[in-house]
């Protein structure tokens, strides 16, 4: 089996991961353990997991005027954005949590325009506004109606801050990234995040119900821990290291389709008019955003 077959069927995996983690998560929050609590949990049990990599790799010193932009980028990339979208999937469904994560590309567009100067072309700016109109729909109008309409919609927005602060974590390390083995660089990235997110989950983690969990709950949590955080970050890098980044970045397209499969096989969601629609509006305006035109040197 070639290189290029073992990075498709790795970022396959990894996507996966990802589809599957939106209900698995939603499993253990928050009967048993609360959003804040589990990300701890999730950062710290990843921090570690970095680090004890991080001594079979070589060491590398990091250049002290890049820790700022590390911490900054923890902030962005760790803490706001595993906060409020664990926050917000407590709130809101598997499905439509998903696909308000189809956001980010758009958004990554918005931040790199006004951040790194890129130049937007119209098909671009209208892609964005199409995608963004499917965001405001999903969550103004996702559960309309519903048992829990008002929380549904405060989950629904807090996913899309997520997706904004994924994209803007994307847009602040493009450079830093390149100049430093990425197990060295993520390492870094957790252990600061990791006391970032302690203060928030702490008082979570010592009224979580352990004595009540079963041993499906645990396998859960580690699901998340070691699969849905470390697993699919390694599986990713190894994908980026064969593919091109438009190629590996398609596959996040196919997140919400996961998810969906998923979510109604073990009937923790369902679909209904809206949600399709805002997912078409947004899978309409994330393929403009990204396709590749004569007016565009992307790569």
């Amino acid at each position: 089996m070639n290189s290029r077959i073992l990075a498709l069927l790795a970022t396959s995996i990894a996507t996966i991961i990802y589809g599957v983690t939106f209900t698995v998560a939603k499993d253990v929050m928050p009967v048993y353990l609360k959003p804040f609590g589990f990300i701890v949990l999730r950062v710290g049990g990843a921090a570690i997991l970095f680090w004890s990599i991080g001594f079979f790799i070589k060491k590398q010193a990091i250049e002290k005027k890049d820790f700022k932009r590390i911490v900054i980028a923890s902030f962005f990339g760790i803490a706001l954005n595993m906060l409020t979208f664990f926050k917000g999937l407590s709130y809101t469904t598997p499905i439509s949590a998903s696909v308000m994560m189809l956001t980010a590309p758009i958004l990554v567009l918005v931040f790199a325009s006004l951040i790194l100067k890129e130049r937007l072309f119209l098909k671009k700016v209208l892609g964005v506004v199409i995608g963004l109109v499917g965001a405001v729909i999903l969550i103004l109008y996702g559960n309309a109606g519903g048992e829990g309409a008002k929380s549904m919609m405060l989950g629904n927005l807090l996913v899309f801050i997520n997706a904004a602060s994924y994209g803007l974590f994307l847009v602040i390390v493009r450079d830093i990234i390149q100049k430093y083995n990425p197990i060295i660089f993520v390492k870094w990235l957790y252990l600061f995040g990791f006391f970032m997110v302690l203060p928030f989950g702490w008082n979570e983690i010592i009224i979580a119900k352990w004595s009540s969990m079963t041993f499906s709950i645990y396998s859960k949590i580690g699901f998340v821990i070691v699969f849905s955080t470390c697993v699919t970050y390694l599986f990713n890098l190894f994908a980026l290291s064969k593919l091109k980044p438009t190629t590996v970045s398609v596959f996040i397209y196919l997140q919400p389709v996961v998810a969906t499969i998923y979510a109604l096989m073990v009937g923790s969601d369902s679909l209904n008019t809206v949600k399709i629609i805002a997912t078409i509006l947004i899978f309409t305006g994330v393929y403009l955003v990204t396709i590749q035109g004569k007016e565009t040197t992307d790569k």
